[in-house]
């Protein structure tokens, strides 16, 4: 069973203050240590809140880097690419934040090429990357189909690779690039929000399992040396 604690919240309210509140501890421990802090955040509408309230702390951000930890291949005004929504929230803070993808890119293979280069400039490993899930069990973007097991056996020196989700997730059938599995546990912190009773019940299988877990997140997790905080509300 994947060691990990679950966080639990009336509301998503009082959880985007908390997640917040450990983020921007995260942050000033790392610009304390090594004078910056590199940070890896996800898509999808549960950050939405957390992003507005963290915005709002008073942190060293021109310090501060932040990457999506997937994107889909997208154009960055597209209202599915998740460097959109995290600049919307993050650059008004003077945080610089760093597109993986490259509005040219068209082949997935090719862009998540580009992607790895992009994050080798990087002063890796990051001081957080920070997790979502669908309710199939996926995280980041490492869907189910052709690519996950590359991306879940990638070697530590690859940070990123493209994927071609199969089947396609309803409402964004789009390609992807996402950090490897290798990528997401090299960080000093891994923490995951999800909201609702449907994704609690399937996190908590997939804990449960542990490396037995069909299921992406499970697969992930079932390989990182420390606990995992788990933040959830209703």
């Amino acid at each position: 069973m994947i060691e990990a604690e679950f966080w639990d919240y009336d509301d998503c309210e009082e959880m985007a203050d908390a997640v917040a509140g450990d983020i921007g501890f995260i942050v000033d421990s790392a610009i304390e240590a090594r004078g910056e802090s590199l940070l890896a955040f996800p898509g999808g509408s549960t950050p939405g809140p957390i992003l507005a309230k963290l915005a709002e702390k008073k942190l060293p951000w021109r310090k501060v880097t932040i990457i999506p930890g997937d994107e889909r291949l997208v154009p960055v005004d597209d209202e599915r690419s998740n460097i959109r929504q995290i600049a919307q929230a993050m650059l008004p803070t003077g945080a610089r934040v760093y597109p993986i993808v490259s509005a040219e890119a068209e082949d997935y293979v090719m862009a998540g090429h580009a992607a790895d280069a992009r994050l080798k400039s990087l002063k890796w490993p990051p001081d957080l990357v920070w997790l979502g899930m669908g309710t199939d069990g996926h995280t980041a973007s490492l869907f189910p189909g052709p690519d996950l097991d590359d991306a879940m056996d990638a070697p530590k020196a690859k940070l990123a690779m493209g994927i071609r989700p199969d089947p396609m997730p309803a409402g964004a059938e789009v390609d992807r690039v996402s950090l490897t599995r290798a990528a997401i546990l090299s960080a000093r912190t891994i923490i995951v929000t999800i909201t609702g009773q449907e994704k609690r019940e399937i996190l908590e299988r997939a804990l449960e399992d542990g490396q037995s877990s069909k299921l992406p997140i499970a697969r992930v997790l079932a390989e990182s040396e420390f606990p995992i905080d788990i933040h959830w509300c209703p």
